[in-house]
């Protein structure tokens, strides 16, 4: 993949694109804040742009994200925090062909390649610490309060941007009771059928709005 990296952090910016090199993508362009990465990214067109979220004022790098997944066709993006930050991550998040994950996840190679690659494809790719994060806040208002503790492990599972192929593995269950579940959950978030193909991301965002300090 042709991959532009933003990050503040000359040391981790070149720790990443050290560690994408080695696993054959290309580093197109670097960025050291946020404008420069939206130019470096409008110049270079990449298959995917890694951005810290904070480059270095704060949210920065989401208002980055927000103008790159502007265009068409926008490019998809990683988002990288030292510290889960969701305020602002709604929007983005709904759109899909992104991911958000702590740097730390970054140390787990081969995890964060996947989910680089998820992203690059169209997918999404959420932190299971910030889906944790998401799942308390929306419990406090009790919009998941009609689902199973199945379903909550379901949802948990497709807010990460697991198919449902993937979850059945995990849970060790078969994929059609995991489409089973899936229809509740859409069903119980009063989420309408439709041909959009992130109705999945949907079903974690559905109750956030408001709720995310």
């Amino acid at each position: 993949m042709r991959v532009v990296i933003g990050e503040d952090s000359a040391l981790f910016r070149e720790g990443i694109a050290a560690l994408l090199e080695t696993a054959g993508h290309q580093i197109v362009g670097r960025a050291s804040t946020g404008a420069a990465a939206v130019a470096q990214v409008r110049a270079h067109r990449p298959d995917v742009a890694v951005l810290d979220i904070r480059m270095p004022s704060e949210n920065e790098g989401i208002a980055a994200a927000l103008e790159i997944r502007a265009w068409d066709p926008p490019t998809p993006v990683m988002l990288l925090s030292q510290h889960i930050e969701t305020r602002q991550t709604v929007e983005l998040v709904a759109a899909g062909a992104i991911g958000y994950l702590l740097k730390d996840r970054v140390l787990d190679v081969d995890e964060f390649l996947v989910a680089l690659d998820r992203v690059a494809s169209g997918g999404t790719a959420l932190d299971p610490e910030i889906v944790t994060r998401l799942l308390g806040a929306a419990r406090a208002g009790s919009v998941l309060d009609a689902l199973t503790p199945r379903e909550l492990e379901v949802l948990a599972l497709m807010a990460e941007g697991w198919s449902n192929q993937a979850i059945a593995a995990r849970l060790f269950l078969s994929e059609r009771t995991i489409e089973t579940h899936t229809g509740g959950i859409f069903a119980k978030l009063r989420l309408s059928d439709s041909p959009d193909e992130n109705r999945r991301v949907r079903a974690i965002l559905a109750y956030l709005d408001a709720r995310i300090s």
